[in-house]
């Protein structure tokens, strides 16, 4: 079966009697927009070089609150 009969299959069996030309056209390309937005997405996110973890992690010794000082 290949994907002409497949996709007919699907437009049969919409509950308003089927899909015309036009709308099947629509469907496959709005499909296929999304399908190729959502690789370039993953490709790009997964593309992207490693981070050193180290820099982001470390925090300063001391951390002065101010309020141990002057204690009321």
């Amino acid at each position: 079966m290949d994907v002409l009969q497949t996709v007919s299959l699907f437009a049969e069996a919409a509950p308003t009697g089927g899909l015309n030309t036009a709308g099947l056209v629509v469907m496959c390309l709005s499909i296929g927009a999304v399908l190729c937005l959502a690789s370039f997405c993953l490709y790009k996110v997964f593309s992207l070089p490693p981070v050193e973890v180290e820099e982001h992690l470390k925090g300063p010794l001391e951390i002065e609150t101010g309020d141990v000082s002057d204690a009321d």
